[in-house]
């Protein structure tokens, strides 16, 4: 695992960047004192009300249906035991290693805040297991995004048991096993903590964490791609004019326009033909500003509802222990204890939705670009059929723009699980969010929109190639275009492809393609 200075973990300033040094680079996390003791005065609170013997859903009742069941203090341990066992009832591909560590680092996050009535030593397992990594095997799909992600957090919890499977250094092994790795032994579950292990949004939030992360680099690599573009087929800049952009005031549109500004600032190619007789660019040229922009507010929507999702307390019930409630109003005499909906992951859901349908649309209009750079019927008179020197006998890149086709097929086919509803637990819960089925199709749709944007550049460098040499690219499209030749040489003679679009894509993904094109230019990229 990393070496790296830990994040540091207090319940409140958790950031999707945050996510992706933990789950992808093996970053390690700690507690703050002050959460650590939030966790602390939640969990006396528990005992209290324990102690008290009244009824309150998940510390000493059944759950859902089942919640008119009174549990004696004798079952109450098996209570939470066999919570968590009966729901790591999961199905469909594993999660991957990201996925999972994403999971465990933000479920550890709504923990802390100490809502949840759950011990410190629960959560020191979970912080060691994440920095020893130790990562649950866990099924991608049975989540229904309320209660929350219980079956995927299910088969997380499972391994504190010393139960289910886990992975540690590529080795599968038992939960107890794999604990043993990490010098830990299985936990025994006091009451309420099968439930607040298993209880949230968290598989949802991770996900999207990673998404909104993904979806920016995409975006500002669709800038790049489009500005490229743009110098190879001879289209103007005009339409990036700040005039027109602050006429229609929309943050997105400004900020693309900006970019596509800075990155062909100095460009020889767009001087070259700015009196020419062309009236205006066809719209995947013209309109980039207005269809990036509006990709880029569906994606900054979805960072605003998971940077506060991170930082929320999801599951029931929650205790709100040294806190003033109205007994009125909580129904109950234990005030402090509400039971509530928080799990319902709607907030993340819908604009999961929305950010898959915006993103399917970035990679459409990259790939009516491509479609401009390779189509010999559209093509500027400069560029040979696919941009191949020898046509006819090569094929150039004509297949990649099939590809291209084929991933926003599979993003427009993926639909919108956030309007589906399919009723459970004996129709006490009538109505879920379905919010990891959003999260997993929009990362789907980042990763395609990011491997159409790498194709769109392939091309864009190529098409560079038959651009006249006495003309040089603007600062940030020539940084663009030796940065891609640095790993990809010129197409002469027709070969496999594959590998060069992953190569491109992963240029996009990384952020290395921004970071040296941020180097020569005026202004950030954003």
């Amino acid at each position: 695992m990393s070496e790296s200075e830990p994040i540091v973990l207090d319940g409140a300033s958790l950031t999707p960047e945050d996510v992706a040094v933990v789950a992808r680079d093996g970053y390690p996390v700690a507690i703050a004192d002050s959460a650590r003791e939030a966790v602390r005065v939640s969990r006396e609170r528990v005992e209290e009300v324990l102690d008290s013997d009244e009824a309150v859903y998940g510390l000493n009742t059944g759950f859902g249906q089942l919640v008119t069941e009174r549990i004696p203090a004798s079952d109450r341990e098996r209570l939470q035991t066999n919570l968590v066992r009966s729901h790591a009832s999961g199905v469909g591909r594993e999660l991957k290693r990201e996925e999972v560590r994403a999971m465990m680092l933000t479920r550890i996050n709504a923990l802390v805040k100490g809502y949840s009535g759950i011990r410190e030593v629960v959560i020191d397992h979970l912080v060691t297991m994440l920095n020893e990594g130790v990562h649950p095997v866990v099924k991608s799909r049975g989540s229904l995004g309320a209660s929350g992600d219980l079956a995927p957090l299910a088969h997380q919890a499972l391994v504190l048991l010393g139960e289910g499977k886990a992975e540690v250094d590529g080795e599968r092994l038992s939960g107890e096993t794999a604990l043993a790795r990490a010098g830990l032994d299985p936990l025994s579950l006091a009451a309420k903590e099968g439930l607040a292990l298993i209880n949230g949004t968290q598989l949802s939030v991770g996900l999207g964490a990673l998404c909104v992360v993904d979806a920016e680099r995409a975006l500002r690599g669709a800038d790049i791609a489009g500005a490229l573009t743009t110098e190879v087929v001879m289209g103007t800049t005009a339409a990036c004019d700040p005039a027109i952009q602050d006429v229609r005031p929309h943050s997105g549109q400004a900020t693309s326009a900006r970019n596509v500004r800075n990155f062909t600032a100095e460009s020889e190619i767009v001087e070259s033909h700015r009196n020419c007789d062309r009236v205006q660019d066809a719209y995947s040229i013209r309109c980039l500003p207005q269809v990036h922009g509006a990709a880029r507010d569906a994606v900054s929507h979805l960072r605003e509802a998971v940077e506060i999702e991170l930082n929320s307390a999801t599951d029931n019930p929650l205790i709100f222990a040294g806190e003033s409630i109205d007994d009125r109003a909580s129904g109950t005499e234990n005030v402090g204890v509400l039971s509530g909906g928080n799990f319902h992951g709607a907030p993340l859901a819908l604009r999961l939705d929305y950010a898959t349908n915006a993103l399917t649309d970035l990679a459409a209009i990259a790939e009516r670009r491509v479609d401009r750079l390779l189509n010999p019927n559209l093509q500027e008179e400069h560029l040979p059929p696919f941009l191949t020197p020898d046509s006819g006998v090569c094929s150039g890149y004509m297949i990649a723009q099939y590809s291209a086709a084929a991933l926003i097929n599979e993003s427009r086919s993926i639909g919108a699980p956030s309007i589906d509803n399919t009723p459970v637990s004996g129709g006490q819960e009538d109505h879920v969010s379905m919010s990891t089925q959003s999260a997993l199709n929009a990362c789907t749709a980042v990763k395609n929109a990011l491997t159409v944007v790498g194709i769109e550049l392939l091309c864009g460098a190529q098409a560079m190639e038959f651009v006249d040499d006495g003309l040089a690219p603007g600062s940030g499209t020539g940084v663009a275009y030796d940065t891609i030749r640095d790993v990809i040489p010129p197409l002469d003679e027709d070969r496999a492809l594959h590998a060069e679009i992953e190569i491109a894509s992963e240029l996009v993904a990384t952020g290395r393609l921004e970071a040296q094109v941020e180097r020569v230019v005026d202004e950030a990229v954003i």
